[in-house]
This record gives C-alpha cells, sequence and structure tokens, in this order.
C-alpha cells in the first residue's frame, strides 16, 4: 500500500488539470463519416437438378414391395408382390422418374446380388444411365419380420392350449448370431460397392426399415407377440438400422432414417404406419407386420426430402394423404421425415457367400 500512494496521488493531479486542458482545446472539426456501401445482394440459389425421364431402380425386399397393399401391379414375378402404392413408385411419380422396381417380398442380399429361382439378381438392372437407386434390404437375412409372425402364431398358439384346443405349429423366433450381423453388413457392403461401380452417376440411398412394435410396455391388442419375443425383434431393429447407417456412411451414401421417425407410427400409435396382426384382420389393405398406405407414403416423403437436400428438384409437390381411419393399425398420416447424409472414407469389408436362407 505504501508504494501505491504516489500513483494515486499523480492521478489525482491529472485528474485536476483534465478540465484546463479541454477548455484550451479548440473544437474538432466535424467529422464526415461515408455512408455505408450498399449489401452485395444474395447469390442466386443454386438450380436443381432435374431427373424427369431418368432412369431409377428400386432394390429391395417386402417393405419396399409392399405386399397385398392395394392396387396390386404386375411384379417380376408376381410372387414378388409390387404394390402401385409402394414407396418406390410414389417417388417416381413424385419426381418423373422411370422406375425399374425389382423389389421383391422375401428377398435377401443373396437375392439383390444374384438369382432367386426365376427372379434374377436385382441389381443387374442397376446401369451406368441409372441416375437413382433405393434399397431397402437386410431384415430377411437376420428374420426381422418373420420373427413377428413367429412370435404372432406362438402367442395364439397359448391362448389355444389354455383352452385344451390343438394348435397348429409354428416357426421358432431365431435370434441371430453375430456371425449373422457380420454377414449382413459384408453383403450390404458388397451391394454398395457394386452400385456405385455400375452406376457412378446414380445417387444412391439406403433407406432403413421402419419401427414395427413399441418399446417395452407398450405391445397392445394389434402386435399379439410376448415381451420376450418383442425383445428379440427390437434388438435386430436396432442392430440393423446401425449396420445400414454405417454401411451408407462408410460409402458416401444417401442414408433415410425411418427406423427413429417411424417410432411413434408403430401399430399400437394413434396414427400407425405399420399393420400389425389384428383380429380378424382381413388382408385387403396390406400384409400384416408390413406398411400401410401411410407407410409407404412416409417412406416415399423421407426419401424425397433426402434428394431435395442433395440438390434434386421434385416434379410434384407432396401431396397430405387423407384423415381417414381404415380400422386397426390402418389409419394414415402426414409426415416429416429427418433424413442424414453422412460422408466418410469408404471401408472395405469381405463379403460371405452362402446360400440363401429361407424367406419369411
Amino acid at each position: 500500500m505504501k508504494r501505491a500512494l504516489p500513483v494515486l496521488g499523480a492521478l489525482a493531479l491529472c485528474s485536476a488539470a483534465l478540465p484546463a486542458l479541454a477548455a484550451a482545446r479548440p473544437a474538432p472539426s466535424p467529422v464526415q463519416v461515408p455512408a455505408p456501401a450498399p449489401s452485395p445482394a444474395p447469390a442466386p440459389a443454386q438450380p436443381q437438378e432435374s431427373l424427369v425421364g431418368a432412369r431409377y431402380v428400386a432394390i429391395g425386399s417386402s417393405y419396399a414391395a409392399g405386399p397385398q397393399l392395394p392396387p396390386a401391379k404386375p411384379s417380376w414375378p408376381a410372387r414378388c408382390g409390387q404394390s402401385q402404392n409402394n414407396y418406390p413408385t410414389l417417388l417416381a411419380d413424385r419426381f418423373g422418374l422411370v422406375l425399374i422396381d425389382r423389389s421383391c417380398s422375401g428377398a435377401t442380399t443373396d437375392n439383390v446380388l444374384g438369382p432367386w429361382g426365376d427372379v434374377p439378381p436385382q441389381i443387374s438392372s442397376v446401369t451406368a444411365e441409372t441416375r437413382l437407386v433405393t434399397v431397402t434390404i437386410g431384415g430377411n437375412d437376420l428374420s426381422y419380420i418373420g420373427n413377428l409372425f413367429s412370435a404372432t402364431c406362438l402367442s395364439e398358439s397359448r391362448i389355444i392350449a389354455a383352452t385344451g384346443a390343438k394348435t397348429r405349429a409354428c416357426g421358432a423366433v431365431r435370434v441371430p448370431t453375430e456371425a449373422d450381423y457380420q454377414r449382413d453388413e459384408a453383403q450390404l457392403t458388397e451391394i454398395a460397392r457394386r452400385l456405385k461401380a455400375q452406376a457412378p452417376r446414380a445417387r444412391i440411398v439406403f433407406v432403413q426399415y421402419p419401427t414395427p412394435i413399441p418399446g417395452p410396455g407398450a405391445l397392445c391388442a394389434v402386435t399379439p407377440v410376448s415381451e420376450s419375443d418383442a425383445a428379440i425383434v427390437r434388438e435386430i431393429g436396432r442392430r440393423l438400422a446401425e449396420i445400414t447407417a454405417r454401411v451408407a456412411q462408410a460409402n458416401e451414401l444417401i442414408l433415410v432414417d425411418m427406423k427413429q421417425v417411424s417410432a411413434t407410427h408403430t401399430p399400437c400409435d394413434p396414427v400407425p404406419w405399420m399393420i400389425g396382426a389384428p383380429e380378424g384382420y382381413d388382408g385387403r389393405e396390406g400384409l400384416q407386420w408390413h406398411l400401410n398406405k401411410a407407410g409407404m407414403q412416409a417412406s416415399s416423403d423421407g426419401i424425397a426430402a433426402a434428394l431435395v437436400a442433395a440438390g434434386v428438384k421434385p416434379l410434384k409437390p407432396a401431396a397430405p394423404l387423407p384423415a381417414t381411419a381404415a380400422g386397426p393399425g390402418l389409419a394414415p398420416a402426414p409426415v416429416a421425415a429427418p433424413v442424414a447424409a453422412p460422408v466418410a472414407a469408404p471401408v472395405a469389408a469381405p463379403v460371405l457367400r452362402a446360400p440363401p436362407p429361407k424367406a419369411n
């Protein structure tokens, strides 16, 4: 404190002298401030690319094909169960694309890469002229939806057995091994690699499978499966979504996250995008445990949003579905699907080969 006192005194003297100095100083001249330069006009938006008339190949299983969802369309062959309301058809109409629909109910990754009886390899339709490819595949390799049919049968059989009546045979609920998951990822990686090689100008979109059942404790009458079987299905769905995202990211493809966005649109939700297994359901609005019309529209909208973000101009705006209730698990709803398009360095993975598992 002793050293600080002289400094404080000097400051006081300077403060006392400031008014006198200010009075003796002449008034400053007015300063001319130049007018601000006008802001440059914003750069015009980059024009979006139109794909009207371009070749679009749809690859996938029943979640792309739309089995029993009316109206049916001729497919290659009819056992593939394609619908005029499946998401490839809705998407092609929205962007003015020429659709080559190779989706087929029950297909596995083997059926994309190789023949399946009278059905040629789905990937063989992808040419150098192809400008868009969508892919929803990998679920049947893990018995994802097939397990729901088995679980429904087992649950109903337990109820029937309690009455003393004869029950029908049911398939077992399959728990995939780590080798099964690794093989699925290797196959998806090979599909991505071949698509990029065969169609270097194409936008390639990997579409995740939607969520078919609600979370723990939220099962309802139209999802008649045991909680233990439901837990197996949920785990497959989680792992499959991770694999699909990882392959898309590693190969610099577009990813559409239908798993997360559909989590509040299960058969137990007020506006479902999927058909569960309602008692007495006649199948006229689509196959059990598959997408209804709203679910297909949701998938189409999610892919469309991804394409617009990637610079593709739609031919038609999105058309909202009418808010009508069509029975348990069938009510349509408008959607807004989040889209991710991650980019990373390509990753090589070994491709495992085996005879295709029995289709669900």
